[in-house]
């Protein structure tokens, strides 16, 4: 058997060092970046970016999974165990202002919630009066909106009645077996329950689209609702470069979706829990995008405004400033 010397030792050892060094995808193959997002129609970009290839540039082997309830991911994130995850817009500023190093990185969808009911009646806020109306997540997204919406409107606390729901599939459970006369629903749930009503013999209606609501509020069509966040443990990791590239990639795969809508779906169905078609099916109204966060700052900005109306407490008392901005 032949023994190094110290000398061939420390040689090999810097050897071993500097092709480590120069070679960092092969250190990030060796822990493969993890993405994480809600079952919602964003994440079926997000997950179609990293199973398709579209982010090998900067993330090779790279994971994506969802995370079930807002609670969950945002105790993961202020962990640390979650370093890129899609969140609501106002919650990454939140998180941002309270000092936990949160930056945004793009805008992935302007606007995927809908009211729907069998009640084809119920087309105005003002009809809901005195109907209880499902919504997951209580003190959320939805929830905040919907507060926003009827507040601005006159109509008083308790004049429509709210059942919380604590997930999507338990607040489409509440509205097909009559426990409420509406629900809430974010894509692609909305869309799911549309199709999956017609298996119960019964018929859900689009009633409502909240976009077009907050139009009449704020003066904007759409709302830069949620988006792909970055713990600055994540952005270090990266770089600025890799930050870029990132976005470029994700950039490429929204116009991949768009243009293949089925594939993308495939991508994401086993970890968002929806079947494939539906997700794909849901596309059309779940305005997706890969709007950079710069350029989205001024209607970012407008929607904390908004949002800030009713409780400041919701973005931690004021706008992010520009470093939450990442590309």
């Amino acid at each position: 058997m032949t023994l190094l010397t110290r000398r061939q030792t420390l040689s090999a050892l810097s050897a071993f060092t500097v092709t480590g060094l120069a070679a960092p995808s092969l250190l990030r193959a060796e822990a493969p970046l993890t993405f994480y997002g809600p079952p919602a129609a964003p994440s079926a970009v997000l997950a179609h970016a990293v199973k398709g290839g579209f982010l090998n540039e900067v993330a090779p082997g790279a994971i994506f999974k969802a995370w079930k309830t807002p609670d969950e991911m945002r105790a993961a994130v202020a962990s640390g165990s979650m370093g890129a995850v899609v969140m609501p817009s106002y919650g990454a500023a939140n998180l941002h202002n309270r000092g936990l190093g949160i930056g945004f990185l793009n805008v992935l969808t302007t606007g995927l919630l809908y009211i729907v009911s069998k009640d084809e009646t119920l087309t105005t806020l003002e009809s809901l009066k005195g109907k209880t109306v499902a919504l997951p997540f209580k003190n959320d997204m939805p929830d905040i909106v919907l507060a926003r919406l009827i507040a601005e409107q006159g109509i008083k606390p308790g004049e429509i009645a709210l059942e919380y729901a604590a997930s999507l599939p338990q607040a489409v459970q509440l509205l097909l077996t009559g426990r409420v006369d509406a629900a809430l629903l974010s894509e692609p749930a909305a869309t799911a329950v549309l199709i999956k009503a017609k298996s119960f013999f019964m018929t859900v209606h689009r009633t409502i689209d909240v976009q077009k609501e907050w139009a009449k509020v704020s003066g904007k069509a759409e709302i830069p609702q949620a988006g792909l966040a970055l713990t600055s443990e994540f952005q270090q990791k990266l770089g600025k470069a890799g930050i870029a590239a990132l976005q470029t990639g994700i950039e490429t795969a929204l116009a991949s979706a768009i243009a293949n809508p089925q594939t993308a779906a495939d991508a994401a169905a086993d970890t968002l829990g929806f079947p494939a078609d539906i997700i794909a099916a849901s596309f059309p109204t779940s305005h997706l995008s890969a709007l950079k966060a710069s350029a989205a700052r001024a209607d970012l900005e407008a929607f904390y405004d908004e949002l800030a109306k009713a409780n400041p407490a919701i973005i931690d008392g004021k706008k992010p400033d520009d470093s939450f901005y990442l590309v």
